[in-house]
């Protein structure tokens, strides 16, 4: 590929901004300045639908009503380990309204006998078995009441520690195949390693494998500091549950999701029904939140579709939320043990970690990469496995693993810098070599105050008051395969199209902050039409991936769109289209005053009606660290956390965090500011309130709800000060990434070490409640 050099912007303002010169590709154009020097980017810019949102013109996935639109309910099992030896739809199928029931069955070849029984076996309360498509909702769910199922029940086990042992029931007989991103991202689980019900362990991620010797490494410690600590499951609770309308014409399926990914869900439900993708269309224009599950078509696609198929209708099949709870993904729960050595200047040694966890009938039950990479560590080893039980499988959970990572490494850190007598900290200053997280924690301990923090459990009076700390990493990943076009209408208008989806993020608002910014116009004078899979692929939303991947193709795609269009007025004016140029909605001659026209009057010179460009992801400039899209640097964050804790009631209150991160270059802050708030929330729900209660006698969720699955309310949200670090690391033609996970991953962890600075006594397990702050302080 031909390149120039470029100078572009590098560092951090205000600590060690500088330029460095890159090579990059001769098409790209020229390197933005830092946003202080820009007019759209960077900036509080609201967004381009926020009036459909809060007037409720924006319609969602279960908003739609189809003409002849179906409803469909899903019928799942009752018990958590099963033969279905059968299934009567008799009643149902006789009431009236109902147009369709499918049932899910294993396939049979031609030839051969099915050794695997006529239904799939059942491994958890929840399981899919089939569904009903009718006239309304109502019927379809009294149709369900009318449909027997006959079981053989089988032992089951559902406790992580139960299933552990020798004797338990045994999940799957078989291996199971392995998974790169059933809940954790970057390990690779294997279910086919293992015995009983412990599968793994994975000892490794993209950023390697075991290294050093740990014996020696710890031989060399004049301080070690080895505990266990222990996460529950965290299910997911989006407000918009998972779904789909699915209408299945001759000539194309076009299906309506609240989709991560459309392109991914485009792609599974070609491949389930053997069409080809361009005979599947996937639309999702408004989405009301996902976190890491909505990635696929899940059952209810495959369902919805087969009802389509069998009624010639469209159906809609949105879950309620137990079903939500029980079936639609979680986070896995943890024990992880934590052995860290380090000498008296605090340099470590050595790291050892250890994990069990359990993704019910899935994996990717693992504690990701945080200890593998956040502090410099000459000798570390992970050997991280996968328990199997008869739950609910778990799913990507915005920073998959790391959340639980981080909640025992932070703590460790903290228990390290007591043993070495030296403020956490000021602990971290000495172990951490990162730069940015350095001025993250300069400037948030200023905001935050760090001075006012007292010896652990030195309070007085009945209600301590505690402060603590806590440290992020996420990797920068880039979806190279991320394209967009860029349209330039006659008569003024400009059109972006991509298949990337708008989860509720913003991605519609920098978009047009990209494309407006480089064409010199307003934002509201771009139109975004995004979700779609007749639009050029885009990446899916999970993993902070979005605005790293498409807003350089979304700004190139502009550039080039308004060097065709420059060209045109330079003709007119007979002049070079390097003496042109665009801002405030207007095209100048910089070598001529006299001579401007407005953007408008510019499109009025195409010959053709439209301008159009599409661009994809280009490779970051100077690489990446792994060719496949895995960019140099991270995505760092520092939370500071104050609590409050009555240790008459052991109820914990945080009263702030302050939530210093970087993203590289920062695009929208409010935008910014807005996920930063949603990680903290979720930070905070995760450390207090929310935990998955399941009856082990009987394999059922038993808080599947919103009223016994504890969430926080309005006043339980602490005051969120949030402080967001430029950093120009000159990678791409934005230079900028996503925010979506560091700001969760740090969270417990804070509030966990704020928790034992109040009390002088540690937790090691959350969600911390007030009979575990009880139990620690021998009141009960």
């Amino acid at each position: 590929m031909d390149t120039r050099k470029e100078k572009l912007p590098y560092g951090i303002p205000g600590h060690n901004l500088s330029e460095i010169e890159r090579d990059i590709p001769v098409n790209e154009p020229p390197a933005w300045p830092v946003n202080k020097d820009l007019n759209l980017i960077g900036k509080r810019v609201k967004r381009i639908d926020a009036l459909d949102k809060v007037t409720g013109k924006a319609k969602y996935t279960s908003d739609l009503k189809l003409p002849g639109m179906l409803y469909a309910k899903m019928l799942r099992s009752t018990v958590p380990h099963a033969v279905i030896s059968s299934i009567d739809i008799s009643k149902a199928k006789q009431l009236k309204g109902v147009h369709a029931i499918h049932l899910i069955q294993n396939e049979e070849k031609d030839g051969e006998e099915n050794e695997n029984g006529k239904y799939p076996m059942v491994k958890y309360v929840g399981q899919p078995i089939g569904g009903i498509a009718a006239e309304s909702l109502a019927i379809a769910k009294d149709a369900l009441a009318l449909i027997t199922v006959k079981y053989e029940e089988k032992p089951f086990v559902i406790d992580l520690g139960s299933a552990m042992l020798k004797d338990a029931p045994i999940v799957f007989k078989q291996p199971i195949k392995q998974q790169e991103d059933g809940g954790d991202v970057g390990e690779t689980h294997d279910g086919s390693k293992g015995e009983g019900n412990v599968r793994g362990p994975s000892t490794s991620s993209f950023f390697g494998g075991p290294r050093g010797d740990l014996e020696v490494g710890f031989q060399d410690a004049d301080v070690i500091v080895e505990n266990t600590y222990r996460t529950q499951v965290h299910t997911h609770m989006p407000l918009e549950t998972h779904g789909v309308v699915v209408d299945w014409r001759p000539d194309m399926m076009t299906v309506y999701a609240s989709t991560q990914n459309t392109a991914a869900v485009r792609n599974e439900m070609a491949s389930i029904f053997g069409l080809p993708k361009s005979k599947v269309r996937v639309i999702c224009e408004f989405m009301g939140g996902g976190f890491g599950a909505k990635h696929s078509a899940g059952s209810f696609g495959p369902m919805a579709a087969n009802l389509a198929k069998k009624t010639g209708r469209p159906v809609w099949l949105m879950l309620d939320r137990q079903e939500e709870h029980i079936a639609e993904g979680n986070r896995p729960n943890s024990v992880q043990f934590l052995k860290i050595g380090a000498k008296k200047d605090g340099t470590l040694t050595a790291i050892q970690q250890r994990s069990h966890g359990t993704a019910g009938v899935g994996l990717g039950a693992g504690v990701g990469r945080i200890a593998q990479i956040l502090y410099a560590c000459p000798n570390f080893a992970t050997e991280q496995y996968d328990v199997l039980t008869n739950a609910g499988p778990g799913a990507a959970w915005r920073a998959p693993g790391n959340v639980q990572g981080a909640f025992g490494l932070e703590q460790a850190i903290d228990e390290l810098a007591e043993k070495l007598d030296v403020d956490p900290l000021a602990y971290r200053d000495i172990i951490d070599k990162s730069e940015v997280r350095k001025v993250e924690r300069e400037r948030g301990a200023k905001l935050f105050d760090w001075s006012r923090r007292k010896a652990p459990g030195s309070g007085e009076g009945v209600i301590k008051k505690g402060l603590g700390v806590g440290q992020s990493t996420w990797p920068r990943f880039v979806t190279l395969d991320s394209s967009v076009e860029v349209k330039v209408h006659r008569g003024g208008g400009v059109e972006i199209r991509s298949s990337v989806q708008d989860i509720g993020t913003g991605t519609k608002t920098v978009l047009a902050q990209v494309v407006a910014e480089e064409l010199g116009l307003e934002v509201e004078q771009v139109t975004v039409n995004i979700g779609d899979t007749f639009f050029p692929v885009g990446p899916g939303s999970g993993g902070s991936v979005v605005t790293g991947s498409i807003t350089p193709p979304a700004r190139n795609a502009a550039f080039e769109a308004k060097k065709e269009l420059l060209k045109l007025v330079a003709k007119k004016w007979e002049t070079d289209s390097s003496n042109l140029s665009m801002k405030n909605g207007e095209v100048f001659n910089d070598k001529d005053a006299s001579q401007k026209m407005s953007f408008k009057e510019a499109t009025g010179l195409m010959r053709t009606s439209q301008i159009s460009k599409v661009e994809s992801r280009s490779d970051d400039y100077g690489g990446f660290q792994q060719p496949w899209g895995l960019a140099y640097g991270d995505l760092g964050s520092v939370q500071f956390a104050e609590v409050s804790v009555n240790t008459d009631t052991g109820f914990v209150k945080v009263d702030r965090i302050v939530a210093a991160h970087s993203c590289g270059r920062p695009l929208n802050i409010g935008q910014l500011e807005s996920q930063i708030n949603g990680g903290v929330i979720q930070g905070v729900s995760y450390a207090l309130y929310e935990n998955r209660v399941m009856d082990n006698s009987t394999g059922h969720m038993m808080n599947a709800n919103v009223d016994q699955y504890k969430t926080p309310f309005s006043m339980e949200i602490p005051q969120i000060d949030t402080l967001i670090v430029e950093e120009y690391n000159a990678r791409s033609s934005t230079d900028a990434y996503g925010i979506g996970e560091p700001a969760n991953i740090a969270t417990a962890a804070a509030i966990a070490n704020a928790v034992y600075n109040a009390i002088g006594v540690r937790i090691y397990e959350i969600p911390i409640t007030p009979a575990s702050i009880l139990t620690a302080l021998n009141k009960v």
